[in-house]
């Protein structure tokens, strides 16, 4: 094979390999954002009523939380066995638990038909997409970057990262869609909430088969060939690199605590609460409008990281988003939708640019035989510190200040707290990622040798 075929066959399944990627957590992140405004706007009242319009809203928001604590059990599994049979494999497995769960909850009573029944059956359900979003996210990220050149790295990485702001926008827009046009007012409450959830089942169909016609990971399959699998993937993790998981958490948490409460359930709630008044179907549209905006910076993100490094990248996103939380709920207060615009335009930059780096990152830091554990199970715990109870805990503020002041405090110290992570953990853009150069890959990924307790001399320089 002439080197022009080779170059153009492994173009093609680069692209392949970015489609199936970004469809497969487009489709994954619909779900999970479904949940999310629906808590915001219409579960308190749907499953949780006996408790009262504001504990129900909190236990609603908390609902939102729970999945997220057994993310690391997802993160775990397919961890376990993406190291050891395949990240493909787990892809699939993933989307389907994903889908079906969200499916279910379209078809469930609510408490006024079902009782104490309603809300235990939502959050068993709400509890395995939590599986599902735990072990998705580790195999979408490492089929993108460990198929990618090493200088295009971070622009790979940014695809799968899409799948978040992508399902986010096609959630809020088919629910503003149901709210403003097909099912308005009451009708809504009645039944029209139920739509965005049952269309899961066509939308997976659709993941599915485009996953399906992906080939495996070459890292992988240079791992399966050669037997170097790790028996226990999660115990040698631990083990050697616990530090590392530790701050690759704390680097997600603050951008994952923002995207949680600024563009998730909270923001649509409180701003058609009483204190704020906009309308239900505007809120949505803006939301809709900051998930276009956050595409826009995830791309240009994963873009950027790859021309000036991950950490520099990181650095302007979490500065940005230090810089928006104040105005963010400042602009919303006013109580105008075009501030309410430009407030979640604003925030939406510093978002962007804190994720879109993040795949290519960690895929860098971690060796190849723990690679699918160790992103994972990181991305799940920051997960857990940063957005799983954000608006829970956001809606606790309101109620005990009276105002938003608290809630801009919380985004400004949980951001502070990523970004010296960020200057802890090393560069690496350019390092072999395969089996072969494991050794390299085990030592230099922080500042201080976790192992060791003291500082390197030097940084590990990446392969050419």
């Amino acid at each position: 094979m002439s080197t022009s075929v080779r170059a153009h066959s492994a173009a093609a399944n680069q692209r392949r390999v970015a489609f199936a990627t970004i469809v497969g957590t487009t489709v994954e992140w619909y779900d999970f954002f479904i949940y999310a405004t629906a808590a915001g706007l219409v579960f308190a009242q749907l499953f949780f009523e006996p408790a009262g319009s504001q504990i129900g809203l909190l236990l609603s928001f908390a609902s939102v939380g729970i999945s997220f604590l057994f993310r690391p059990l997802g993160a775990f599994l397919a961890g376990h066995y993406g190291d050891k049979i395949g990240r493909r494999a787990m892809l699939v497995l993933t989307l389907l638990l994903m889908g079906g769960a969200t499916t279910l909850i379209g078809v469930l009573p609510t408490f006024e038909t079902a009782g104490v029944m309603a809300p235990v059956l939502l959050l068993l359900l709400r509890i395995v997409q939590g599986i599902s979003a735990g072990g998705e996210w580790g195999g979408a990220v490492l089929m993108a970057v460990e198929h990618a050149p090493k200088d295009r790295r971070g622009r790979a990485g940014s695809f799968p990262q899409l799948g978040v702001p992508l399902g986010m926008l096609l959630a809020s827009g088919i629910t503003a869609l149901m709210t403003g046009v097909i099912s308005p007012g009451e009708a809504f409450l009645e039944w029209g909430w139920r739509v965005p959830f049952l269309l899961s089942f066509v939308l997976i169909i659709v993941g599915y088969i485009v996953r399906r016609a992906v080939d495996e990971s070459p890292v992988f399959q240079e791992i399966a060939e050669k037997k170097q699998q790790a028996k226990v993937p999660v115990v040698e993790l631990f083990k050697k690199h616990w530090l590392l998981v530790i701050l690759a958490a704390l680097v997600f948490a603050g951008n994952n605590a923002a995207g949680y409460m600024a563009t998730g359930g909270f923001i649509p709630s409180y701003a058609t609460s009483d204190a704020v008044g906009l309308e239900r179907t505007d809120v949505l549209l803006a939301i809709t409008f900051a998930a276009a905006m956050w595409f826009v910076f995830t791309a240009l993100a994963g873009v950027l990281s790859d021309k000036i490094g991950r950490k520099k990248t990181y650095l302007i996103g979490f500065s940005a988003q230090l810089l928006a939380v104040f105005p963010l709920f400042w602009l919303i207060n006013t109580g105008s939708l075009g501030m309410l615009y430009v407030a979640l335009g604003l925030f939406t930059v510093g978002l962007g640019l804190g994720y879109g780096p993040q795949a290519a990152w960690y895929s860098e830091i971690f060796p190849a035989s723990v690679r699918f554990s160790g992103v994972s199970i990181s991305y799940a715990l920051g997960a857990i510190l940063g957005g799983a109870f954000a608006p829970t805990i956001a809606a606790a503020l309101v109620q005990a200040t009276g105002g938003s002041t608290a809630v801009s405090v919380y985004l400004f110290i949980m951001t502070a707290v990523s970004i010296a992570a960020v200057l802890i953990l090393r560069d690496r853009p350019g390092i072999d990622l395969s089996i072969n150069n494991e050794a390299e890959q085990e030592v230099g990924a922080t500042i201080f040798d976790s192992r060791r307790a003291a500082p390197f001399e030097a940084p590990v320089k990446a392969d050419a």
